[in-house]
């Protein structure tokens, strides 16, 4: 109902942004900062409990997506942007990381290394939306600090119509 959904809302609004594993992988959603410079500091210091903005540090970690070529380009999204291997390895240099792993782009093996193996994109929903026929992936790190990852495919589920869900209970019955 609207009260539980509220709820989900304000939640969303106080999750991390990003985070850090043993002080050499940054973790994210969408991708890095485009401004130059940008500290773990500056991210641990951005306003929380509020909608994320258009624009800015927050609209970066998460919606932004690599791209192959250096430099930043304005998002095929409309909001964030698409960087480059430059601003990766920038980004990891200025706060002495060696990784960026985030989500928040389809990918057809479930994850795919980018950047010269210093951005992994993982992506967790095996067939998204039940139409994109991608392999799900996830990762785990040992005390190397090597990215170990898994893959797998969707599994059979009930005969439910496509994004049926997203219209709430009542997409269920239609």
């Amino acid at each position: 109902d609207d009260k539980i959904f509220d709820l989900f809302l304000e939640l969303f609004q106080h999750l991390p942004l990003a985070a850090t594993i043993e002080q050499k992988v940054f973790v994210t959603h969408g991708g890095l900062p485009v401004i130059p410079g940008v500290t773990l500091d500056d991210i641990r210091n951005i306003r929380r409990g509020c909608e994320p903005p258009e624009s800015g540090l927050m609209s970066d970690l998460l919606w932004s997506d690599p791209q192959p070529f250096p430099g930043k380009a304005p998002s095929k999204r409309g909001v964030g942007y698409s960087f480059g291997p430059d601003i990766t390895e920038a980004f990891l240099e200025e706060n002495n990381l060696s990784l960026l792993v985030r989500s928040h782009e389809v990918k057809d093996e479930g994850y795919l290394v980018e950047h010269g193996g210093k951005t992994i994109t993982v992506f967790s929903a095996p067939n998204y939306c039940d139409s994109m026929g991608n392999k799900g992936a996830f990762i785990h790190f040992d005390e190397s600090m090597e990215p170990k990852f898994t893959q797998y495919e969707c599994v059979p589920h009930p005969n439910v119509k496509p994004m049926a869900y997203a219209a709430g209970m009542g997409g269920l019955f239609a």
